[in-house]
């Protein structure tokens, strides 16, 4: 119903900077919350995104990363900046319909129905 294709991953030196985006197509009328996660399964929540721009991020990233969203173009983005060693790994983007209460919900796995097949990040040193 509901598709997402994550894009703009890649290697990047430690302090660089990456923005991803999530493509969204499909049944996707409704609003959405998405949100971003990233590593193997249990998938670490990194920022999420109400319908309304209420956002919400790992207190550890909040700092280095930013979540926004282009309605009028169905594409949400990460922000990455002064990128570590340890961000590396996959980042895949999440959605759900309707409101999802982001300072609560928007960083858990289990809030979103749809996902994207995650893009690829390496930062080195």
């Amino acid at each position: 119903q509901v598709q997402l294709v994550e894009s703009g991953g890649g290697s990047v030196q430690a302090g660089g900077s990456l923005r991803l985006s999530c493509a969204v197509s499909g049944d996707s009328d409704t609003p959405l919350c998405m949100g971003w996660f990233r590593g193997p399964l249990p998938r670490e929540g990194v920022a999420a995104i109400e319908s309304d721009g209420v956002t919400t991020y790992a207190d550890y990233l909040k700092d280095r990363f930013t979540i926004s969203k282009d309605n009028a173009k169905n594409v949400a983005y990460l922000q990455m900046s002064s990128l570590k060693p340890e961000d590396s790994g996959m980042y895949y983007c999440a959605a759900v319909k309707g409101v999802c209460t982001v300072r609560l919900y928007g960083l858990l796995q289990s809030t979103y129905r749809y996902w994207g097949q995650g893009t690829q990040v390496t930062v080195s040193s």
